[in-house]
Formats: C-alpha cells, structure tokens, sequence
C-alpha cells in the first residue's frame, strides 16, 4: 500500500516573475498544467469585471444539492411569509447595492428597491455607492532635492463595483488610506521642493492617477486628491533646485559649493557689489526689496504695533483665540527681530519678543509685514506666492485677516 502513487505531483516554480498574479482580473496562472484540480472552492474566481458570475467549477452533484437547500428554504418562507418577510425583504435605496453570498458562493449586486434575502443560507452586506472623503493628515516628506516639507491631501473617492469591494480587501477604508499615503510619499519623493509648491494642482491629479492603478482591483476610484502644504521644514540642499536663487559670484569663492559660499559672502562680500536678483516668488530669500534700511523698517514695525494695541479687545480675542509670532527677516534674508500678538486670554496683548507658546509662526520680510497689515497684501496671497511661511495649522494663520480688517480704517 506504500508503493500507491498519490493523486497529486509536485511541480517547479519559475524563477522569474510571471508576469500576473490570480485575482478579480486574470485567471489562475498555470505552470505548466493546472495547479490545483477542478472543484475546489480556491479555484473559483468569478469575472466580476465582465459582470460574469456564472460559477463553471461546480460539479453537478454539488449543483444538485444547492438546488435542493435554496428550493426548500424558499418554500419555508413562502409558506411563513407573514413572518419571515420581516426579515427576508429588505429595503435598498439608490446610493446602496446589497452584496449577497448565498451557500458561501457571491451573487450579483441586488437593488436598488425590495431585495429577497433568503434565511439562513444567505449572508449579505450592504455598500454605499455615494462619494467618501478622507484626510491624510500632514506627514513629513524628503525631496528629491534635499529638501524636507510637511504635507498632507484631501481625497474623494468612491465605489463603482461594490461586489468587488467586499470580494478583494477586508478593510476598505484603511486599506485606501495607507494605500493613498504611502504613494503620495514616493511621489512627492521624486519632486523638487519648487515643484511642489508651484504644481501642487498637477501632482495631485498624478497621485490621482497612482492611486487609482492600485485601488482599482477593490473597485473604487479617486475621484480628487487636494494636496496641503503646510510648510517647509527645511531647505533644498542643491543649489540648482530652483527652490532659492543662488548669490552672485564672487571673485576666489567660484569653487566652494552653494551654502559655503553663501556664508563666506556675508562675511566678505557684502561691500562687494553684483547684480541685483532677479525678482521671484519663493520661499528662503526675500528678492521683493533689498535696499531697506533695518532701522526704519524697526520703527515702522514700533508704530503698527502701537496700532494694534489701540484695536485689541476681548471680543477679538473670542473670534480669534490664537497666538501669533512674526519672525521679521532684513534684506540679507536673516531674522532680525521678533514680534507677537497674543490674542488667546484677556483682551489680548502685542509687543517685542517671542510668545511663550505660539500656535503658529509667521516668516516674512519687513516690507510684507507693513502690507500685510496695511491690506495691501491678502495672507493667502502672500502664502501662495511663497512670501509668508507658515509654521502650524493654515487655518489658524488665515484667522490673522479678522485683525487686519480692524486696522484698515486706521
């Protein structure tokens, strides 16, 4: 009896890739011969793309045997109908399919209207056809530049084939969103920090488009994918990324690389003359204005802060409720002086310094700090131009407008 050939063989597997992999969109893969012999319930994999959900693989005696189960429990309920139409009917409205596994075997979508859910040998699970909505809260990322930013996306997807749904991911919901994070980090990872801040509209419809490459064997697609820079945490380390301008050279230094010889030239160079920067919208230099004295810009800043004071309430304080610290660079791009308004407690209060807990910081040069604040200057537009920067929540910046409505009449 040991000598009896088993049913089964063993057979080599390539060592390369196949090239496909079993799923809702291609058939078993077939070394050779088929793997697995025919009836087993691992070898069935419905058409679901086509809409086929003729099950090929069950013998006749199987068949036979459903049949029978399925014409017996429908004869109960119709012969209990009163009673168990409480809770074989149920009710599917337009935005809803019902997914039905009836003997553990999928049937197609039913609704929407009155659907029949036979008891006992049928499982069922409702799906939400309308379009969701997640956040991807802001995570750090590293470009390809060097550079290292805070971002996170909004994104709307929805379900277009809800047996799939059900079939092919447990967890469709964190599976979206890990699925969704993690391709945004290696597709901003291949992007410049300037990229990212000029073509955010644009990445975002191409992580639109990876996205739905991976998600489309769970059938649901991106409809929209909104990305949220919330700030530049550092900067680019190549000089040619584009995402500063790079100081003029100066005779001797032509052979030291881009930082080093930035700071050798603010010790040397700053007599020496060069051509004036060509003007730009971004976010490590200031190349509006260059020829401001530090002086005048102080006592400009001593004299909108004296305004402030004149304008801050408790009733501002209610409609605010945050702690703002202005970061003031010179022309050289270097911070010089520090200011905060503090309107989170009392009838708030503004002066020189740093705030004990700031809830955002706000980078700028002298000279956009008096537009800002004169309103010649909107926050979101100095943001989007990459003249304001922003550290902390964006929501909580664009609260500042709230106070500058106050002092234009002044």
């Amino acid at each position: 009896m040991f000598r009896k050939s088993p049913g089964f063989h063993y057979e080599a597997v390539p060592a390369g890739d196949p090239g496909s992999t079993p799923g809702l969109y291609s058939s078993p893969i077939t070394y050779g011969q088929s793997q697995f012999s025919s009836g087993h319930s691992f070898d069935y994999v419905p058409r679901i793309k086509d809409n086929d959900f003729t099950d090929k693989t069950q013998g006749l005696l199987s068949w036979i045997c459903n049949l029978i189960v399925i014409f017996l429990v429908f004869v109960c309920t119709l012969i209990t109908f009163p009673i168990s139409a409480w809770f074989a009917l149920k009710t599917v409205p337009n935005y809803q399919r019902i997914v039905i596994f009836r003997l553990g075997r999928i049937r197609p979508p039913k609704g929407p209207g009155v659907v029949l859910v036979l008891p006992l040998i049928d499982q069922w699970q409702r799906v939400d056809l309308r379009t969701r909505a997640f956040n991807i809260p802001p995570c750090k990322v590293t470009t390809k530049d060097g550079g290292l930013v805070s971002i996170g996306a909004d994104i709307q997807f929805r379900i277009w084939n809800p047996v799939m749904s059900v079939v092919a991911v447990q967890d469709l919901n964190a599976s979206t969103r890990l699925t969704a994070q993690n391709a945004m980090t290696q597709s901003l990872g291949k992007k410049t920090v300037r990229e990212i801040q000029t073509e955010r509209v644009k990445l975002g419809e191409h992580l639109g488009m990876d996205i739905n490459e991976l998600t489309k064997p769970w059938g649901l697609e991106v409809d929209r994918v909104e990305l949220t820079l919330e700030s530049v945490l550092q900067a680019p380390e190549e000089p040619n990324s584009g995402s500063f301008i790079m100081p003029p050279s100066v005779p001797g230094l032509e052979g030291l690389a881009g930082p080093i010889q930035q700071l050798a030239m603010h010790f040397l160079g700053q007599n020496t003359p060069g051509p004036q920067p060509v003007k730009d919208t971004v976010n490590f230099t200031d190349e509006m204005n260059t020829g401001a004295p530090v002086s005048t810009g102080s006592s400009k800043a001593e004299e909108l802060l004296a305004a402030v004071s004149l304008v801050l309430s408790e009733d501002l304080v209610r409609q605010v409720g945050a702690c703002f610290q202005f970061h003031i660079s010179n022309s050289s791009g270097q911070t010089s002086s520090y200011y905060y308004v503090d309107l989170t407690q009392n009838g708030g209060a503004c002066g020189v310094g740093e705030a004990r807990q700031p809830d955002v910081s706000l980078s700028m040069s002298e000279q956009d700090l008096m537009a800002l604040f004169q309103g010649s200057l909107q926050p979101f537009s100095a943001y989007s131009s990459g003249r304001l920067r922003v550290q902390g929540d964006l929501n909580t910046a664009m609260k500042l407008e709230t106070l500058i409505k106050l002092l234009k009449p002044l």
